[in-house]
């Protein structure tokens, strides 16, 4: 018995992976979040599969009914939104089943910012302007960041922002960025990212609180800060993937140290 633990992606049932999709109609248990995960996936399970919302339901309890599943002999699908690498609360369930003696397995989703930076019609890695993403939050009542992970100090590199879990605390990520990032730098808000309601706002740093106000978005949104969003603020160059400049030294034999990409 494995329990799986499956990336449903940012919110369309049909953004999550081939594999997932397979796995998910195989297990006779799924486990899910009620609020994030959509009606379409769920469809996906056995007609008798037993369907757990996790949505109010404290670790304790979580395990408990993988427990009882394990002891059934069936395999377990533990469904979260986006991907299990970001914010998944993932490493306390591993914690305790590796401490049960019980096998898991990550299957991959795509996560949030991707999902938004594809509504945004945007790569986030533009050549001549922005070339690395920080994907971070803010701490909060429940969840402190870690000392050095401060949002004002992740600022000073002036890397694109990639901020998750972070709608509700507008003002206080304008305070901590505007020193170095300036109030005219572009932001852009996706909300439900992928979803038939998604919204997108696009605004200066110094008007996001107002922005987020006025669209009632306090949750389930991505927040990009960069000069990347506006590429026409700087000078971006070409890549060098297609430049006639790596064809010539392709066509001649040369050592390639880009040879993996695509």
């Amino acid at each position: 018995m494995t329990v799986y633990f499956i990336g449903a992606g940012p919110g369309a049932p049909d953004l999550i992976t081939l594999r997932g999709a397979r796995i998910l109609g195989e297990c006779t248990t799924c486990l899910y979040a009620g609020s994030l995960v959509p009606q379409e996936l769920l469809d996906l399970c056995p007609a008798d599969a037993t369907l757990i919302d996790t949505a109010r339901t404290p670790l304790d309890e979580i395990i408990g009914h993988i427990v009882e599943a394990h002891a059934s002999g069936g395999d377990v699908a533990r469904l979260h939104s986006g991907d299990i690498s970001l914010y998944s609360a993932f490493t306390e369930q591993h914690r305790e089943l590796r401490r049960l003696g019980i096998d898991t397995e990550i299957v991959p989703g795509v996560p949030a910012f991707a999902a938004a930076a594809a509504a945004l019609d945007t790569e986030l890695t533009v050549p001549g302007v922005g070339q690395s993403l920080l994907i971070t939050r803010v701490s909060t009542l429940s969840t402190d960041m870690p000392p050095g992970e401060e949002l004002a100090r992740l600022a000073q590199s002036g890397v694109t922002l990639a901020l998750h879990l972070a709608a509700h605390r507008a003002p206080q990520i304008v305070e901590a960025l505007a020193e170095h990032y300036g109030p005219q730098c572009p932001t852009a808000t996706v909300a439900f990212a992928s979803r038939s309601d998604q919204v997108v706002i696009r605004c200066p740093l110094s008007d996001l609180p107002q922005q987020l106000d006025d669209h009632g978005i306090r949750r389930t949104a991505v927040i990009f800060v960069g000069k990347v969003l506006d590429p026409g603020t700087s000078t971006p160059t070409d890549s060098y993937l297609y430049s006639q400049a790596r064809m010539t030294k392709l066509r001649s034999g040369a050592h390639d140290d880009n040879s993996s990409t695509t």
